[in-house]
């Protein structure tokens, strides 16, 4: 699904990664902890395709069978819409839209007729328990509501890959809980892969693998690599 090699960032003078390497399988739950600098969200950003290595001639980056680091911006933007989803620590709707129409937005930029758009959006709202709130705008939800139509947008394409940063930070206890079971019900029920940076320490121990970075490196994970 996710294969990363020698994975090198440099931001001037400073070498944030130093060489990674990562393999993430299909269905999936993967979380990424470190201390503060530690990388944990450039490497976060490279593999989502929202950033590239500094070293593209000798690092790769390989997304369900594509060498994405080969593709023209065209095609990378086009890529990362159709296969990829993000949930950010700060839900990131736009406050002029409903919720329904914050979700249709991937699928409008990727020309999904608009009532199909409509009905897909509709489904994954109805499935976060969000059916009363089509209409509602940002600031007429909860933070937890704000949250789930944030994940239903990044669900909406379809993606195979979901990367989170720091979903559940901005959250009270009870949403950020219920948002992490979420993670593993929509794991079960759409077959997505999850890639989760995390503070919290609670959902990093519920997935399926944890990595530890530190300095640029993952330096453990709790099970060996080659056996995944």
């Amino acid at each position: 699904m996710i294969k990363a090699t020698n994975i090198e960032k440099f931001y001037g003078e400073l070498q944030v990664l130093k060489g990674v390497d990562l393999h993430i399988k299909k269905g999936e739950v993967v979380s990424i902890v470190g201390a503060s600098g530690a990388g944990k969200t450039t490497l976060l950003q490279i593999l989502g395709t929202l950033d590239v290595p500094t070293n593209k001639t000798n690092g790769k980056l390989v997304i369900n069978g594509i060498e994405v680091t080969n593709l023209s911006d065209k095609d990378l933007a086009k890529f990362r819409n159709e296969h990829i989803g993000f949930i950010f620590q700060f839900h990131q709707l736009l406050p002029e839209f409903t919720a329904l129409e914050n979700v249709c937005i991937p699928a409008f930029i990727k020309k999904t007729p608009p009532k199909v758009a409509e009905a897909r959006a509709k489904e994954l709202l109805d499935f976060l328990g969000l059916s009363h709130r089509y209409n509602h705008k940002p600031n007429e939800l909860s933070g937890g509501e704000q949250q789930r139509v944030a994940v239903a947008r990044a669900l909406v394409n379809s993606p195979s890959i979901i990367f989170a940063d720091e979903p559940s930070g901005n959250l009270d206890s009870e949403s950020a809980d219920n948002l992490h079971k979420l993670f593993f019900e929509l794991r079960d029920k759409f077959g997505q892969t999850f890639v989760i940076v995390t503070h919290n320490e609670q959902l990093a121990d519920l997935a399926d693998r944890k990595l530890v970075m530190v300095d640029g490196l993952i330096t453990s994970q709790d099970k060996a690599l080659a056996n995944i």
